[in-house]
Protein backbone atom coordinates (compact mmCIF):
# COMPACT_ATOMS: atom_id res chain seq x y z
CA UNK A 1 0.00 0.00 0.00
CA UNK A 2 2.67 2.14 0.80
CA UNK A 3 4.77 1.73 -2.81
CA UNK A 4 0.96 3.35 -3.96
CA UNK A 5 1.17 6.28 -2.13
CA UNK A 6 4.91 6.87 -2.87
CA UNK A 7 4.14 6.41 -7.11
CA UNK A 8 1.22 8.51 -6.79
CA UNK A 9 3.42 11.09 -4.65
CA UNK A 10 5.96 10.90 -7.30
CA UNK A 11 3.31 10.94 -10.57
CA UNK A 12 1.53 14.58 -8.51
CA UNK A 13 5.33 15.92 -8.11
CA UNK A 14 6.14 15.41 -11.94
CA UNK A 15 2.31 16.50 -12.83
CA UNK A 16 3.36 19.68 -10.88
CA UNK A 17 6.37 20.52 -12.63
CA UNK A 18 5.36 19.91 -16.04
CA UNK A 19 2.52 23.11 -14.97
CA UNK A 20 5.27 25.03 -13.22
CA UNK A 21 6.86 24.14 -16.26
CA UNK A 22 4.04 25.47 -18.83
CA UNK A 23 3.53 28.30 -16.83
CA UNK A 24 6.91 29.31 -17.35
CA UNK A 25 6.99 29.50 -20.92
CA UNK A 26 3.62 31.76 -21.39
CA UNK A 27 5.48 33.41 -18.82
CA UNK A 28 8.69 33.84 -20.74
CA UNK A 29 6.23 34.15 -23.67
CA UNK A 30 4.70 37.24 -22.67
CA UNK A 31 7.94 38.51 -21.46
CA UNK A 32 8.95 38.33 -24.86
CA UNK A 33 6.32 40.08 -26.67
CA UNK A 34 6.10 42.89 -24.13
CA UNK A 35 9.72 43.45 -25.77
CA UNK A 36 11.58 42.50 -22.29
CA UNK A 37 13.85 39.95 -23.73
CA UNK A 38 16.25 39.99 -20.30
CA UNK A 39 13.42 38.63 -18.58
CA UNK A 40 12.15 36.07 -20.92
CA UNK A 41 15.67 34.59 -20.23
CA UNK A 42 15.68 34.57 -16.73
CA UNK A 43 12.32 33.04 -16.25
CA UNK A 44 13.68 30.24 -18.93
CA UNK A 45 16.99 29.85 -17.16
CA UNK A 46 14.91 29.12 -13.79
CA UNK A 47 12.50 26.09 -15.62
CA UNK A 48 16.03 24.68 -17.55
CA UNK A 49 16.14 21.27 -14.70
CA UNK A 50 12.74 20.31 -15.62
CA UNK A 51 12.69 20.36 -19.65
CA UNK A 52 13.87 16.52 -19.50
CA UNK A 53 10.41 15.34 -18.21
CA UNK A 54 8.37 17.70 -20.77
CA UNK A 55 6.70 16.24 -23.97
CA UNK A 56 8.66 17.00 -27.92
CA UNK A 57 6.46 19.90 -28.63
CA UNK A 58 6.74 22.06 -25.13
CA UNK A 59 10.71 20.92 -25.56
CA UNK A 60 11.09 22.63 -29.18
CA UNK A 61 8.51 25.66 -27.73
CA UNK A 62 10.89 26.42 -24.67
CA UNK A 63 14.28 26.12 -27.29
CA UNK A 64 12.33 28.65 -29.96
CA UNK A 65 11.49 31.35 -27.53
CA UNK A 66 14.93 30.89 -25.19
CA UNK A 67 17.04 31.16 -28.37
CA UNK A 68 14.83 33.97 -29.67
CA UNK A 69 15.48 35.37 -25.78
CA UNK A 70 19.11 35.38 -26.51
CA UNK A 71 19.61 36.72 -29.89
CA UNK A 72 17.47 39.74 -29.08
CA UNK A 73 20.07 40.50 -26.46
CA UNK A 74 23.10 39.77 -28.47
CA UNK A 75 21.40 42.47 -31.06
CA UNK A 76 20.97 44.99 -28.25
CA UNK A 77 25.06 43.69 -27.25
CA UNK A 78 24.21 42.38 -24.12
CA UNK A 79 26.88 39.86 -23.17
CA UNK A 80 27.09 39.79 -27.12
CA UNK A 81 29.58 36.63 -27.34
CA UNK A 82 27.60 34.54 -25.24
CA UNK A 83 24.19 35.16 -25.86
CA UNK A 84 25.06 34.12 -29.71
CA UNK A 85 26.96 31.34 -28.57
CA UNK A 86 23.59 30.50 -26.43
CA UNK A 87 21.02 31.45 -28.67
CA UNK A 88 22.48 29.05 -31.70
CA UNK A 89 23.18 26.11 -29.11
CA UNK A 90 19.20 26.46 -28.52
CA UNK A 91 18.17 26.69 -31.80
CA UNK A 92 20.34 23.58 -32.95
CA UNK A 93 18.86 21.83 -29.92
CA UNK A 94 15.31 23.12 -30.81
CA UNK A 95 15.90 21.33 -34.69
CA UNK A 96 17.34 18.13 -33.01
CA UNK A 97 13.84 17.85 -31.13
CA UNK A 98 11.43 18.74 -33.53
CA UNK A 99 13.72 16.01 -36.40
CA UNK A 100 13.23 13.18 -33.69
CA UNK A 101 9.84 13.72 -33.49
CA UNK A 102 8.73 14.61 -36.47
CA UNK A 103 7.01 17.24 -35.79
CA UNK A 104 8.16 20.51 -37.22
CA UNK A 105 6.78 23.81 -36.81
CA UNK A 106 9.58 26.04 -35.43
CA UNK A 107 12.77 24.72 -37.31
CA UNK A 108 12.29 26.83 -40.38
CA UNK A 109 12.83 30.16 -38.18
CA UNK A 110 15.52 28.09 -36.19
CA UNK A 111 17.27 27.61 -39.14
CA UNK A 112 17.23 31.32 -40.39
CA UNK A 113 18.09 32.90 -37.41
CA UNK A 114 20.91 30.51 -37.36
CA UNK A 115 22.36 31.54 -40.50
CA UNK A 116 21.70 35.34 -39.03
CA UNK A 117 24.06 34.12 -36.43
CA UNK A 118 26.95 32.88 -38.41
CA UNK A 119 26.97 36.19 -39.87
CA UNK A 120 26.54 38.24 -36.92
CA UNK A 121 29.86 35.97 -35.97
CA UNK A 122 31.59 36.72 -38.94
CA UNK A 123 31.45 40.68 -38.85
CA UNK A 124 31.98 40.47 -35.41
CA UNK A 125 35.16 38.84 -36.26
CA UNK A 126 36.36 41.22 -39.16
CA UNK A 127 36.01 43.76 -36.33
CA UNK A 128 38.23 42.24 -33.81
CA UNK A 129 40.61 41.48 -36.57
CA UNK A 130 40.67 45.27 -37.23
CA UNK A 131 41.63 46.05 -33.53
CA UNK A 132 43.89 42.92 -33.66
CA UNK A 133 41.75 40.66 -31.16
CA UNK A 134 43.24 37.63 -33.51
CA UNK A 135 42.19 35.02 -30.28
CA UNK A 136 38.53 36.54 -30.18
CA UNK A 137 38.45 36.47 -34.11
CA UNK A 138 39.38 33.43 -34.79
CA UNK A 139 36.70 31.55 -31.78
CA UNK A 140 33.99 33.56 -33.59
CA UNK A 141 35.35 32.05 -37.07
CA UNK A 142 35.37 28.43 -35.65
CA UNK A 143 31.97 28.90 -33.97
CA UNK A 144 30.33 29.97 -37.58
CA UNK A 145 31.84 27.03 -39.10
CA UNK A 146 30.43 24.55 -36.04
CA UNK A 147 27.08 26.28 -37.13
CA UNK A 148 27.13 25.49 -41.00
CA UNK A 149 30.12 22.72 -41.34
CA UNK A 150 29.26 23.30 -45.56
CA UNK A 151 30.99 26.89 -45.36
CA UNK A 152 34.54 25.13 -44.60
CA UNK A 153 35.81 28.11 -45.68
CA UNK A 154 35.19 30.02 -42.23
CA UNK A 155 37.22 26.89 -40.71
CA UNK A 156 40.25 27.67 -43.09
CA UNK A 157 40.16 31.50 -41.81
CA UNK A 158 40.05 30.57 -38.26
CA UNK A 159 42.78 28.51 -38.67
CA UNK A 160 44.98 31.54 -40.04
CA UNK A 161 43.66 34.14 -37.58
CA UNK A 162 44.69 31.32 -34.85
CA UNK A 163 48.29 31.86 -36.40
CA UNK A 164 47.77 35.51 -36.19
CA UNK A 165 47.11 35.08 -32.87
CA UNK A 166 49.96 33.22 -31.83
CA UNK A 167 48.05 29.89 -31.05
CA UNK A 168 49.71 27.55 -32.68
CA UNK A 169 48.80 24.44 -31.21
CA UNK A 170 45.23 25.45 -31.89
CA UNK A 171 46.18 26.85 -35.36
CA UNK A 172 47.55 23.20 -36.45
CA UNK A 173 44.56 21.18 -35.06
CA UNK A 174 42.16 23.57 -37.14
CA UNK A 175 44.71 22.73 -40.59
CA UNK A 176 44.58 18.97 -39.90
CA UNK A 177 40.76 19.44 -39.66
CA UNK A 178 41.02 20.89 -43.39
CA UNK A 179 43.59 18.68 -44.39
CA UNK A 180 41.20 15.81 -43.16
CA UNK A 181 38.46 17.37 -45.07
CA UNK A 182 40.73 17.86 -48.17
CA UNK A 183 39.82 20.92 -48.29
CA UNK A 184 41.23 23.59 -51.03
CA UNK A 185 39.17 26.45 -50.90
CA UNK A 186 40.02 26.46 -54.88
CA UNK A 187 37.05 28.06 -56.92
CA UNK A 188 35.65 31.58 -58.41
CA UNK A 189 34.52 34.53 -57.33
CA UNK A 190 32.18 36.57 -58.54
CA UNK A 191 32.05 40.20 -58.48
CA UNK A 192 29.50 43.12 -59.37
CA UNK A 193 29.67 46.86 -58.39
CA UNK A 194 26.62 47.86 -55.93
CA UNK A 195 25.15 51.54 -57.41
CA UNK A 196 24.04 52.74 -54.04
CA UNK A 197 27.16 52.00 -51.75
CA UNK A 198 29.80 52.28 -54.43
CA UNK A 199 31.56 48.55 -53.02
CA UNK A 200 31.62 45.88 -54.80
CA UNK A 201 29.38 42.54 -53.57
CA UNK A 202 30.92 39.17 -53.73
CA UNK A 203 28.36 36.24 -55.45
CA UNK A 204 28.50 32.76 -54.83
CA UNK A 205 27.19 31.78 -58.46
CA UNK A 206 27.33 33.96 -61.79
CA UNK A 207 23.73 33.56 -62.13
CA UNK A 208 22.77 35.41 -58.92
CA UNK A 209 25.17 38.13 -59.72
CA UNK A 210 24.08 38.46 -63.14
CA UNK A 211 20.00 38.60 -62.24
CA UNK A 212 21.63 41.84 -59.98
CA UNK A 213 23.31 43.36 -62.87
CA UNK A 214 19.82 43.02 -64.64
CA UNK A 215 17.94 44.47 -62.07
CA UNK A 216 20.19 47.34 -62.15
CA UNK A 217 21.00 47.58 -58.95
CA UNK A 218 24.79 46.48 -59.94
CA UNK A 219 27.11 47.23 -62.74
CA UNK A 220 30.76 46.42 -63.64
CA UNK A 221 30.44 42.55 -63.27
CA UNK A 222 33.91 40.32 -62.95
CA UNK A 223 35.06 37.30 -62.28
CA UNK A 224 38.24 36.16 -60.49
CA UNK A 225 39.57 32.55 -60.05
CA UNK A 226 40.41 31.79 -56.08
CA UNK A 227 43.67 29.49 -56.25
CA UNK A 228 44.40 26.76 -54.22
CA UNK A 229 44.71 27.11 -50.18
CA UNK A 230 46.31 23.97 -49.86
CA UNK A 231 50.30 25.18 -50.21
CA UNK A 232 49.46 27.56 -47.63
CA UNK A 233 47.63 25.63 -45.14
CA UNK A 234 50.55 22.50 -45.90
CA UNK A 235 52.89 25.16 -45.38
CA UNK A 236 51.62 26.47 -42.08
CA UNK A 237 51.04 23.21 -40.78
CA UNK A 238 54.60 22.27 -41.83
CA UNK A 239 55.95 25.57 -39.90
CA UNK A 240 54.43 25.00 -37.03
CA UNK A 241 55.95 20.94 -36.53
CA UNK A 242 59.19 22.50 -37.59
CA UNK A 243 58.76 25.45 -34.63
CA UNK A 244 57.67 22.36 -32.19
CA UNK A 245 60.67 20.23 -32.73
CA UNK A 246 58.66 17.79 -35.34
CA UNK A 247 60.38 17.97 -38.64
CA UNK A 248 60.34 14.34 -39.88
CA UNK A 249 56.29 14.59 -38.85
CA UNK A 250 55.89 17.76 -41.19
CA UNK A 251 58.40 16.47 -43.88
CA UNK A 252 55.47 13.95 -43.92
CA UNK A 253 52.96 15.31 -43.65
CA UNK A 254 53.06 17.39 -47.03
CA UNK A 255 54.55 14.19 -48.72
CA UNK A 256 51.54 12.79 -48.21
CA UNK A 257 49.43 15.67 -49.45
CA UNK A 258 51.63 15.63 -52.49
CA UNK A 259 50.42 12.33 -53.43
CA UNK A 260 46.96 13.09 -52.52
CA UNK A 261 47.05 16.15 -55.05
CA UNK A 262 49.50 15.50 -57.22
CA UNK A 263 48.66 18.06 -59.84
CA UNK A 264 48.89 21.11 -57.08
CA UNK A 265 52.52 22.70 -57.59
CA UNK A 266 52.02 25.00 -54.21
CA UNK A 267 52.27 21.68 -52.53
CA UNK A 268 55.52 21.03 -54.23
CA UNK A 269 56.74 25.11 -53.37
CA UNK A 270 55.39 24.69 -49.79
CA UNK A 271 57.77 21.20 -49.38
CA UNK A 272 60.55 23.19 -50.89
CA UNK A 273 60.20 26.04 -48.04
CA UNK A 274 60.28 23.34 -45.77
CA UNK A 275 63.46 22.23 -46.94
CA UNK A 276 64.84 25.40 -46.92
CA UNK A 277 64.09 26.11 -43.03
CA UNK A 278 66.22 23.21 -42.68
CA UNK A 279 68.66 24.17 -44.94
CA UNK A 280 68.66 21.43 -47.35
CA UNK A 281 69.56 23.30 -49.96
CA UNK A 282 70.22 21.03 -52.74
CA UNK A 283 66.54 19.24 -52.26
CA UNK A 284 65.32 22.89 -52.39
CA UNK A 285 66.69 23.05 -55.57
CA UNK A 286 65.39 20.24 -56.64
CA UNK A 287 62.10 21.21 -55.97
CA UNK A 288 62.19 24.22 -57.16
CA UNK A 289 63.30 22.52 -60.86
CA UNK A 290 60.77 20.56 -60.59
CA UNK A 291 57.84 23.42 -60.24
CA UNK A 292 59.78 25.07 -62.67
CA UNK A 293 59.78 22.56 -65.15
CA UNK A 294 55.54 23.00 -65.03
CA UNK A 295 56.13 27.00 -63.91
CA UNK A 296 59.32 28.03 -66.38
CA UNK A 297 58.52 31.26 -66.40
CA UNK A 298 57.49 32.11 -62.87
CA UNK A 299 59.68 34.97 -62.10
CA UNK A 300 59.57 34.56 -58.57
CA UNK A 301 60.34 31.04 -58.89
CA UNK A 302 63.76 31.71 -60.51
CA UNK A 303 64.44 34.66 -58.39
CA UNK A 304 64.33 32.14 -55.52
CA UNK A 305 67.04 30.10 -56.74
CA UNK A 306 68.56 33.12 -56.99
CA UNK A 307 68.45 33.70 -53.38
CA UNK A 308 69.40 30.17 -52.41
CA UNK A 309 72.13 30.09 -54.44
CA UNK A 310 73.50 33.44 -53.07
CA UNK A 311 72.57 31.54 -50.00
CA UNK A 312 74.55 28.67 -51.04
CA UNK A 313 77.97 30.98 -51.71
CA UNK A 314 77.46 29.83 -55.57
CA UNK A 315 77.78 33.41 -56.58
CA UNK A 316 77.78 32.52 -60.90
CA UNK A 317 74.31 30.23 -60.61
CA UNK A 318 72.70 33.31 -58.69
CA UNK A 319 73.23 35.44 -60.78
CA UNK A 320 72.05 33.48 -63.62
CA UNK A 321 69.11 33.13 -61.63
CA UNK A 322 68.71 36.71 -60.99
CA UNK A 323 69.13 37.64 -65.11
CA UNK A 324 66.89 35.12 -66.07
CA UNK A 325 64.25 36.79 -63.61
CA UNK A 326 64.40 40.16 -65.08
CA UNK A 327 64.27 38.65 -68.57
CA UNK A 328 60.78 37.12 -67.50
CA UNK A 329 60.06 40.81 -65.46
CA UNK A 330 61.90 43.30 -66.57
CA UNK A 331 60.20 45.57 -63.28
CA UNK A 332 61.35 43.10 -61.14
CA UNK A 333 63.14 45.47 -58.30
CA UNK A 334 64.34 42.74 -56.24
CA UNK A 335 66.18 41.16 -58.81
CA UNK A 336 68.12 44.09 -59.85
CA UNK A 337 68.55 45.02 -56.41
CA UNK A 338 70.24 41.23 -55.11
CA UNK A 339 72.33 41.76 -58.41
CA UNK A 340 73.54 44.43 -57.13
CA UNK A 341 74.10 43.68 -53.61
CA UNK A 342 76.10 39.78 -55.21
CA UNK A 343 78.49 42.53 -57.20
CA UNK A 344 79.22 44.77 -54.11
CA UNK A 345 80.04 41.46 -52.07
CA UNK A 346 83.20 41.33 -53.65
CA UNK A 347 83.76 44.39 -52.09
CA UNK A 348 84.66 43.27 -48.91
CA UNK A 349 87.20 40.87 -49.28
CA UNK A 350 89.32 43.47 -51.21
CA UNK A 351 88.68 46.22 -48.74
CA UNK A 352 89.60 43.30 -45.73
CA UNK A 353 92.68 43.11 -47.83
CA UNK A 354 93.55 46.90 -48.19
CA UNK A 355 93.20 47.19 -44.49
CA UNK A 356 95.87 44.55 -44.13
CA UNK A 357 98.78 46.33 -46.16
CA UNK A 358 101.21 48.14 -44.98
CA UNK A 359 103.81 51.23 -46.41
CA UNK A 360 106.03 49.68 -48.17
CA UNK A 361 106.50 50.05 -52.07
CA UNK A 362 105.27 46.43 -52.73
CA UNK A 363 102.33 47.25 -50.65
CA UNK A 364 101.68 50.23 -52.23
CA UNK A 365 101.68 48.32 -55.55
CA UNK A 366 99.14 46.20 -54.26
CA UNK A 367 96.71 48.82 -52.82
CA UNK A 368 96.95 50.10 -56.71
CA UNK A 369 95.79 46.98 -58.40
CA UNK A 370 92.96 46.63 -55.30
CA UNK A 371 91.53 50.05 -55.97
CA UNK A 372 91.38 49.61 -59.47
CA UNK A 373 89.70 46.10 -58.68
CA UNK A 374 86.86 48.03 -56.44
CA UNK A 375 85.89 50.75 -59.22
CA UNK A 376 85.12 47.20 -61.31
CA UNK A 377 83.08 45.98 -58.54
CA UNK A 378 80.80 49.26 -58.46
CA UNK A 379 80.98 49.68 -61.84
CA UNK A 380 79.58 45.97 -62.50
CA UNK A 381 77.03 47.15 -59.37
CA UNK A 382 76.02 50.34 -60.93
CA UNK A 383 73.69 49.49 -63.75
CA UNK A 384 71.67 47.39 -62.01
CA UNK A 385 71.51 49.55 -58.44
CA UNK A 386 70.52 52.70 -60.94
CA UNK A 387 67.93 50.51 -62.25
CA UNK A 388 66.46 49.29 -58.84
CA UNK A 389 66.17 52.93 -58.14
CA UNK A 390 64.36 53.86 -61.26
CA UNK A 391 62.23 51.54 -60.60
CA UNK A 392 61.68 52.10 -56.94
CA UNK A 393 62.34 55.75 -56.12
CA UNK A 394 61.13 55.88 -52.96
CA UNK A 395 63.54 53.09 -51.45
CA UNK A 396 65.94 54.92 -49.36
CA UNK A 397 68.03 51.65 -48.76
CA UNK A 398 68.98 51.76 -52.91
CA UNK A 399 69.68 55.26 -52.95
CA UNK A 400 72.07 55.45 -49.96
CA UNK A 401 74.04 52.20 -51.39
CA UNK A 402 73.71 53.96 -54.94
CA UNK A 403 75.38 57.51 -53.24
CA UNK A 404 78.03 55.35 -51.77
CA UNK A 405 78.85 53.93 -55.43
CA UNK A 406 78.60 57.31 -56.87
CA UNK A 407 81.18 58.67 -54.00
CA UNK A 408 83.81 55.52 -54.85
CA UNK A 409 83.77 56.03 -58.30
CA UNK A 410 83.77 59.85 -57.92
CA UNK A 411 80.77 60.81 -60.13
CA UNK A 412 80.47 63.84 -58.01
CA UNK A 413 77.80 65.56 -60.37
CA UNK A 414 75.29 62.18 -60.36
CA UNK A 415 76.08 62.41 -56.21
CA UNK A 416 74.86 65.73 -56.16
CA UNK A 417 71.82 65.49 -58.25
CA UNK A 418 70.78 62.34 -55.93
CA UNK A 419 71.37 63.48 -52.93
CA UNK A 420 69.02 66.83 -53.71
CA UNK A 421 66.31 64.16 -54.77
CA UNK A 422 66.55 62.83 -50.99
Amino acid sequence: MKSKYVILASALLISVATFAQKDQIKAAEKAMKGGNSQEAATILQGAESLITNSTDVEKAQFFFIKGNALLDLANKNVDANTNLSLAAKAYQDLIAVEKASGKIKFSTQAATSITQIKFKLINNAIADSKIEKHADSAKKLYDAYLLDKNDTINLYYAASTYVNAKEYDTALKLYDELKNLNYSGKGTSYFAMNKLSGEEDVYATAQERDRMVKLGTHEKPRTEAIPSKRGEIYKNMALILVQNGKTEEAKKAIAEARVANPDDTSLILTEANLYLETKDYETYKKLISEVLEKNPNDADLVFNLGVISTTANNTVEAEKYYKRAIEIRPDYVNAYLNLAILKLDGDKKLIAEMNKLGNSEKDNKRYLVLKKQREIVFKDALPYLEKASELDPSNKEVKTTLLNVYGALEMTEKKKALKAKM
